[in-house]
């Protein structure tokens, strides 16, 4: 996988995409080679003419790199198109090229109104306009007439990026096209217009299938491609007529609204019992849309996250729809289950997608957990003790005392500070391992731990309460700080 930004927004290149349009290329070489014998003595027809040799290979490489270059800029422009409207919004799009095309990821924090998804939906083709008309004019303007190489490759992707915006206005699910009919439908008619809306693209698509069929050499590939886009619009229409899927205009009663704003804002500020009851409000309510259901679950995966429960994150992110749930989230959750595994892929990808130092230390954290501290340690501008304190404390979350406390312990190594030697005490104290935490707790004192009241009312320390070394720490410490 290729990863680089764009202007600020991530782009991931898949291995698929690489593949296809190298798989596309070969077949536009058979094509080419095809119509050698009715095309001037120009390049690349005559060069193709006679395979097997030097110059007809290097020919074909030519051209299965000119439409992997042609795939790539195409599919790339389009989605910038999408990313850039998203922008203006003020949302952080991210960018994936896989297959033949690529998908843009809004990543917003609410549901995006009807006008601004028909309008982002609607750049995308309109980008794909604008470089084949940049195309058009380099082929007329930039190169003489006699530059037969450079001039066939811009008309190539003119008509590509040309087909491919007006292949993404069919009105049909996945596709631009079906986005922007549907989005208005909903809009002005409900869930008549939705309805309408998968008619409309079910018909369109059994007449595409049929007509692939019905030429002189069908066209198999063509009819499987819209079979797919028809079948998809059949189990929407299923899923509305029977009730699973709820279609709303995509305006939310003000009630409600304000009901899930306030839940909002008490998880902004840590009143998450507060949050939860207001947000499982709002979806027990009969007058709960589609839009708010998905931004309510996503509201109750952050708050089960603050309350560390990694499973029922998991599950509300689970039935978050038409919405990214963001990767740190996801990955805080697989940490607090245990599942480092898929921790780790997805915290290194949060770091390449945010570049957070939050999240670049709970990345050397989950490195720390699965035994790769020195590649923890050798991350660009990470801090030992903060990586350290990350790693230990998904496992206290989740019981796992003993654990946290030698991580708390090995940090010491690397980075000698009260906060880690405090945190070993406690996880010590938790796991009853008494001599362990006043070991821990006066190697705290050394380095400088001097709060008193926090140490007194610590409830992880409360194993230790009554013991005569632990009182008898608690006084010198007091002594020390009113000294």
């Amino acid at each position: 996988m290729l990863r680089f930004r764009l202007g600020g927004i991530p782009v991931e290149v898949h291995l698929s995409h690489l593949l296809f349009s190298s798989l596309l290329g070969v077949l536009m070489v058979l094509m080419v080679r095809e119509m050698a014998a009715l095309q001037p003595d120009t390049w690349p027809y005559q060069q193709l003419r006679a395979p097997g040799g030097p110059e007809s290979t290097r020919t074909a490489l030519i051209i299965v790199g000119a439409w992997m270059f042609i795939t790539f800029v195409s599919a790339l422009g389009h989605e910038t198109g999408h990313a850039l409207m998203l922008r203006a919004f003020g949302y952080r799009p991210s960018i994936s090229l896989l297959w033949l095309g690529g998908t843009t990821q809004p990543n917003a924090s609410t549901p995006i109104p009807w006008h601004q998804r028909v309008m982002i939906a609607a750049a995308g083709p309109l980008c794909g306009f604008l470089l084949a008309l940049t195309g058009l004019a380099l082929h007329r303007y930039a190169f003489p007439e006699d530059a037969h190489a450079p001039r066939l490759v811009l008309s190539w992707f003119c008509v590509a990026n040309l087909f491919w915006a007006l292949f993404n206005l069919l009105p049909v699910p996945t596709l631009d096209g079906g986005t922007i009919v549907s989005t208005l439908a909903t809009r002005f008619f409900g869930q008549a217009g939705f309805i309408g809306a998968q008619l409309l693209a079910l018909v369109l698509c059994l007449a595409v299938v049929a007509f692939a069929f019905a030429l002189e050499k069908p066209i198999p590939l063509l009819a499987v491609l819209f079979g797919m886009y028809g079948l998809h619009a059949l189990r929407l229409l299923h899923a509305v007529l029977r009730g699973d899927m709820k279609v709303s205009s995509g305006v939310a009663p003000p009630p409600l609204l304000e009901e899930l704003q306030q839940a909002e804002a008490a998880l902004a500020t840590g009143r998450l019992d507060e949050a939860r009851q207001r947000t499982l409000a709002v979806l027990d309510s009969e007058a709960c849309t589609p839009d708010l259901a998905s931004r309510a679950h996503h509201l109750l995966g952050w708050a089960a996250l603050k309350n560390g429960q990694g499973r029922a994150s998991l599950d509300h992110f689970s039935q978050v729809r038409r919405r990214p749930v963001e990767t740190h989230a996801l990955a805080a959750a697989f940490s607090l289950l245990g599942d480092e595994l898929r921790a780790l892929a997805l915290w290194e990808l949060a770091w390449h997608e945010t570049h957070d130092r939050t999240v670049l230390h709970e990345y050397a954290g989950s490195l720390i957990r699965s035994e790769r501290v020195q590649q923890a340690l050798r991350l660009p501008g990470v801090e030992p003790e903060a990586a350290f304190l990350c790693a230990q404390r998904p496992l206290f979350i989740r019981g796992a005392y003993s654990e946290a406390a030698a991580i708390c312990e090995a940090g010491l190594a690397h980075a000698p500070s009260s906060r880690l030697a405090y945190d070993a005490a406690c996880a010590h104290a938790r796991a009853r391992h008494l001599n362990d935490a006043m070991r821990m707790l006066r190697r705290a004192t050394e380095l400088g731990f001097q709060d008193v009241p926090y140490a007194a009312s610590d409830e992880d320390l409360a194993p230790l309460h009554g013991l005569p070394d632990f009182e008898q720490w608690l006084g010198g410490l007091q002594k020390s700080a009113s000294a």
